[in-house]
């Protein structure tokens, strides 16, 4: 189905059908995935309720794709991580921690296609290693100059910050803060943009 600007209607029957008001026919949990990877937005929807149940179908379709073989994409110690997240104070940073890293990694994929193709073995996986550990000390900064008192303003500390002497901690994000922020940034691009230029 061509895409529109609108999200496709997925209403879920009590028989757990998925019926597509797009094209009025029923889908399964293969379809959706055929249509999130094709870019196709969409919104499922109890047919009895009208609750919003996007967010548990996507959910069944990972599972799905989980189980079949050789397609794993979340590692077992990440799941147990994740699991750990719940009921957390950390668990409300989570969920942007975890987009901004996919946001980052779909940036950079062609480039990270290409060097893996060029340079196929530890080399590539050296340079994805480093791509999410340079996605994650960037994100640390931006919430500690955004959040200098602990999440939600509530003086919860992260380990990090209960590491650091009490008036640093207290300090709030100065000018130059940012500037070494953006520093960084820039570095990080440029090793990006060698990755992708690397023919050695």
């Amino acid at each position: 189905m061509a895409k529109t600007s609108e999200p496709t209607i997925i209403k879920k029957y009590a028989n757990r059908r998925l019926y597509n008001t797009g094209t009025s026919t029923y889908v399964t949990l293969e379809d959706l995935a055929v249509m999130v990877k094709g870019e196709e937005d969409f919104v499922v929807f109890d047919a009895k309720t009208g609750e919003d149940i996007t967010r548990a179908v996507l959910t069944q379709i990972i599972v799905e794709q989980e189980g079949k073989g050789g397609q794993n994409l979340l590692p077992i110690t990440f799941l147990r991580q994740l699991i750990r997240f719940y009921g957390d104070s950390m668990q409300g940073l989570v969920p942007s921690y975890l987009e901004f890293s996919i946001s980052s990694l779909t940036k950079e994929q062609e480039k990270l296609r290409g060097h893996m193709t060029e340079a196929f073995g530890s080399s590539a996986l050296e340079a994805i290693e480093e791509q999410v550990k340079r996605n994650t000390e960037m994100f640390e900064r931006a919430m500690k100059m955004f959040m200098p008192f602990g999440i939600g303003g509530t003086g919860t500390q992260t380990s990090a910050d209960a590491a650091q002497p009490a008036a640093q901690r207290a300090a709030p994000a100065s000018s130059s803060d940012l500037d070494d922020l953006k520093k960084q940034l820039a570095a990080m691009q440029k090793k990006i943009d060698a990755l992708g230029t690397d023919k050695s």
